[in-house]
């Protein structure tokens, strides 16, 4: 019975701390980027009732479209944010849904393979 219970606890702990890691984390904002002027951007994307997503580079400047409402932002993201919510940087009330940032390493900062500091 000692067995059991104790087994039981572990995987009430574990279930715990997983359904802690499932979500995206909220990282501070000067780690994703930086707002810029929507004339600075070099890619533009529409902001649809379906889109749940986007990919984007470090290093890429971007304006983001959803109706009459816009708004650049530069990700010079820290090397350790790989996910985020764009929820976090956008103006408030242009989104009305979550969508995910999917941040792919900055390549200017990568030398044979290896990632150096910046």
């Amino acid at each position: 019975m000692k067995h059991l219970a104790n087994g039981l606890a572990t995987a009430g702990l574990a279930a715990s701390l997983l359904a802690a890691c499932a979500g995206p984390v909220t990282p501070r904002q000067d780690l994703v980027g930086t707002p810029v002027p929507q004339s600075a951007a070099t890619r533009t994307v529409v902001i649809a009732p379906e889109t749940r997503y986007v990919n984007v580079v470090g290093g890429d400047v971007v304006r983001f479209e959803r109706g009459d409402r816009a708004f650049g932002w530069a990700f010079d993201v820290n090397p350790i944010v790989a996910v985020f919510a764009l929820n976090q940087v956008a103006p408030p009330g242009m989104l009305d849904h979550e969508i995910l940032v999917y941040v792919e390493p900055d390549p200017r900062y990568y030398i044979g393979g290896y990632q150096v500091s910046r």
